[in-house]
């Protein structure tokens, strides 16, 4: 098997609504203001993108909010993409949002995202309101760090063969290969080296795995497209 060059994977705006659906944290600054609040599993995510967030009680936030104008407040809010694994450097991305804060009902605050700015290492990408509500979260997103979990205690043998797809057989120098993120599209490993180096690989799926069961299927299609279809 020829590996594609360029594997699919995710929008940028996909990527992005994914790590708000399945970040537990979040930190919420109102802008100018040096106010930063640290909010955990406070916030859910509707299908416009906005963030509902259930009001952290924090006197300097309440007293800015009764004194803002209808629009609400300036506001950002960020999150930061963190692998389930423990590999190097477990940092995967980060994603920034800016909008416009104001009460939503009782006890509920809301954040509108006028844009989105997601880091993934050097590279930032900025994303508009309409681009990120277009976009939806991987579905695989609530079930992917027990499925990276049983990749990585249960099948290293699997990752070795499908590392050496991509690097044509020559694994020398490698210490450890580490499931880094899964989604519907693909896989992307982590190949360790000796010291603090590795190379990041992705693993593109033939046919999407749209459920959690999907993903054996689709990961033997990559390494036996020809048992794959019995």
């Amino acid at each position: 098997m020829v590996y594609p060059l360029t594997p699919p994977e995710p929008t940028d705006a996909e990527r992005a609504r994914t790590i708000l659906a399945a970040a537990g944290s979040l930190a919420l600054s109102l802008t100018g203001s040096g106010l930063r609040f640290d909010c955990v599993a406070l916030h859910t995510v509707d299908v416009a993108s906005r963030l509902l967030l259930l009001d952290p009680a924090e006197p300097g936030l309440a007293a800015a909010l009764a004194a803002a104008p209808g629009s609400g407040l300036a506001a950002f809010a960020e999150c930061t993409d963190i692998a389930p694994v423990g590999v190097r450097d477990r940092v995967r991305a980060r994603l920034a949002l800016s909008g416009r804060l104001a009460p939503a009902g009782p006890g509920t605050l809301v954040l509108r995202p006028a844009r989105a700015a997601l880091s993934v290492g050097d590279a930032v990408r900025t994303l508009d309101a309409p681009t990120l509500a277009a976009a939806h979260p991987d579905p695989l997103a609530a079930h992917e760090a027990e499925l990276l979990g049983h990749l990585d205690t249960g099948h290293a043998d699997l990752l070795v063969q499908l590392a050496g797809l991509v690097r044509q057989g020559d694994l020398s120098g490698i210490e450890r290969i580490r499931p880094l993120s899964l989604d519907r599209k693909g896989l992307v490993l982590r190949l360790e080296r000796t010291g603090d180096a590795f190379d990041d690989v992705r693993i593109g799926f033939p046919t999407e795995a749209r459920h959690p069961r999907d993903v054996g299927a689709r990961i033997q299609e990559v390494l036996d497209p020809a048992a794959a279809r019995h």
